[in-house]
């Protein structure tokens, strides 16, 4: 046997078994009751679970154009320190990540921070206006190997543009993640139309305006065979589309936030802006739904669309605020807190929808793998038991923007490894010389 670097003592596997873990070099070696062989070092890792490395299928890093609000470096320790060992960049940058370059500036920001892997999502259409398809194929060709593709933060709103969208990344087996979301039905839109709408005076942001566009482009993608994923799914409405196309054998995927799983538009009361997302935080049932689906399979992943922003964006009236939520540093707790503690998940079932298919959609290799040998040691350390207090002062994020300040969160991730090396040590994040 190699040389053993690590030992991961008597933490419980997602699937219930608690076994100890040894790691050389990148890879896991050995998965036991008990391992007798000698190692470099050892964690203790009893009362915790040993979760697959988590990977986040939408993560805007904003570099580069906004550095003032996150960067690739500051974004990856954040995810370090939430347990991620991959994030997948969004392409609403400036310059737009729309050609070969800019995907792969992302790439080795993403390299040279060394924490996780940074995934650059390509722009669907140039500019993300909607109107011309981008570098798609040298996109994919790339040294990122871009094969995800989105105008996050903007629809594809041309039927035709997304036809023909998802016609051209067939033949290289990429995805298409669609913003759902009408843009003449959201003109000015604020909040979630309803009764708190109503009340506040805030205009509403209908669920139809949502649902119209994914029923949509779940039809397309049946017609042309191809692959579509829709991003932060919110509504009941969405869901029971979702659930009807992939009855029928559609080849579609989709997600849903953290944030959408807990909170709700009655928080908009307040008129404080850090409550102003997009897509807008729905009703109580709406949430339910989500935690449902999200529970049988019709929601396949959790992914954070973690969106800094800087302070002045945010400490301003609620209408010329920008829309948006950190994610990154509590997504797992959620989880555990809306999911794992209401009875509705196992924590095998979090691997898989925070591990292991996210890492499948996205066509990430090394990541998502099961905790095994041969499998590449990308892993997390939680403590279900210990709570923990967020404190919107310490994020490792540059901005601040966490609707969860002063909250108390289940489940204290403790450890995070990323190909072997330790990114985050009892809560602290490694820099890149000391792994």
């Amino acid at each position: 046997m190699s040389t053993i670097d690590l030992v991961i003592k008597g933490g419980q596997l997602p699937d219930g078994r608690k076994a100890d873990i040894a790691i050389a070099g990148e890879q896991i070696v050995d998965v036991s009751d008990s391992f007798a062989g000698q190692a470099s070092r050892s964690i203790d890792a009893k009362g915790c679970i040993v979760l697959p490395g988590l990977v986040d299928l939408h993560t805007h890093l904003r570099e580069p154009g906004r550095e003032d609000a996150e960067t690739v470096l500051s974004g990856s320790r954040a995810g370090a320190k939430g347990g991620f060992t991959a994030l997948s960049a969004m392409a609403n940058t400036s310059p737009v990540a729309d050609t070969a370059g800019v995907v792969e500036q992302v790439y080795r920001l993403g390299q040279e921070a060394g924490l996780l892997d940074v995934f650059p999502i390509g722009a669907v259409t140039q500019g993300l206006e909607g109107k011309t398809l981008s570098e798609i194929g040298a996109m994919a060709d790339s040294v990122a190997q871009v094969r995800v593709f989105s105008d996050d933060g903007h629809c594809v709103s041309d039927p035709l543009v997304m036809r023909r969208a998802l016609e051209y990344i067939k033949k290289f087996g990429g995805v298409i993640a669609q913003h759902a979301q009408d843009p003449r039905m959201t003109i000015g839109s604020q909040m979630n139309e309803g009764a708190v709408s109503s009340r506040l005076g805030l205009k509403g942001w209908p669920a139809v305006a949502e649902e119209a566009i994914i029923a949509r482009d779940v039809l397309l993608a049946d017609h042309v065979q191809s692959r579509l994923h829709i991003c932060h799914l919110t509504t009941a409405g969405g869901v029971e589309i979702i659930r009807w196309a992939k009855a029928r054998g559609i080849d579609v995927t989709a997600e849903v936030t953290p944030h959408h799983l807990l909170l709700t538009d009655d928080l908009a009361s307040s008129y404080d802006p850090i409550y102003k997302v997009n897509p807008p935080l729905r009703t109580e049932s709406d949430v339910h739904a989500l935690r449902e689906a999200l529970a049988d399979g019709t929601i396949d992943i959790v992914a954070t669309d973690h969106a800094p922003h800087p302070l002045e964006d945010k400490e301003c009236e609620w209408q010329e605020a920008a829309f948006g939520m950190l994610g990154l540093e509590t997504a797992l707790s959620i989880v555990q807190k809306t999911m794992v503690d209401t009875g509705l998940m196992s924590w095998d079932l979090v691997a898989e929808r925070m591990s292991h298919t996210p890492a499948r959609i996205g066509g990430y290799l090394q990541q998502g793998q099961k905790i095994a040998v041969g499998s590449t040691a990308n892993l997390t350390v939680i403590n279900p038991t210990k709570s923990w207090t967020v404190d919107r002062d310490l994020v490792l994020s540059n901005s601040a923007n966490t609707p969860y300040h002063g909250h108390e969160l289940p489940g204290l991730i403790l450890h995070t490894f990323f190909k072997g090396k330790q990114t985050m040590n009892n809560g602290t994040v490694a820099d890149k010389e000391s792994m």
